[in-house]
């Protein structure tokens, strides 16, 4: 089987099965779009639904996280892994929305990754879900799903992963099937021990053959 055939087989079933796939973290804005992607790091979107309620009722908006404090952002966020950590990039990243960017989240993927806490994957979260833009985000999902099935040629990096999936992916594509790839490996195709008896694309898939 070539890797046209594999992407044509994989990708025609999830548009078939799954339509329009979307994240699972609960937002309105991308402000709180951001907070919850940074928070949702090494953390599940469930956990993280469960937090930023009380986040945005008392942070309803860049300023007044700015205005507010590292411990007070970590009282709020102190169930979810990696609290400090991620107290001080969200309140750095608030404080940087309004000092640089006039309280608006950029609509750029290299101003994204000046804010605190904003790496490249999230960066391409932001501009795949909240402006909906062509973009890959690479998380362990997406990696672990693209390199089992045989879409990636066994990278060893998420770059040079989203690499190969953008040059193999349509543009207007990119952004939905990095949820099907997500919703996938969440839910199928999980890490310890895939589901590949109830698996839709195994006629496609590498790691099947085997």
């Amino acid at each position: 089987m070539t890797t046209k055939e594999r992407y044509k087989g994989v990708l025609g079933w999830f548009s078939e099965h799954m339509g329009l796939a979307e994240t699972e973290l609960h937002y309105r804005n991308p402000y709180e779009l951001i907070v919850a992607v940074i928070l949702s790091a090494q953390c599940t979107d469930k956990r993280v639904n469960m937090t930023t309620p009380a986040i945005f009722e008392r942070f309803p908006e860049p300023a007044a996280m700015a205005a507010g404090s590292v411990e007070e952002i970590y009282q709020l966020i102190k169930s979810i892994s990696y609290p400090n950590n991620k107290a001080k990039h969200l309140y750095e990243m608030a404080r940087k929305l309004v000092s640089d960017f006039q309280g608006e989240v950029p609509e750029d993927f290299e101003l994204l990754q000046t804010l605190p806490g904003v790496g490249r994957k999230t960066a391409n979260v932001i501009m795949a879900v909240a402006f909906h833009r062509p973009a890959m985000p690479v998380d362990t999902h997406v990696f672990r799903v693209t390199n089992r099935i045989g879409l990636v040629n066994h990278t060893k990096t998420p770059l040079e992963t989203e690499k190969q999936l953008v040059n193999n992916i349509p543009a207007e594509m990119l952004s939905t099937a990095h949820h099907w790839f997500i919703l996938h490996g969440r839910y199928v195709c999980t890490a310890r021990k895939p589901k590949c008896e109830t698996c839709g694309i195994r006629t496609w898939c590498k790691f099947a053959e085997k």
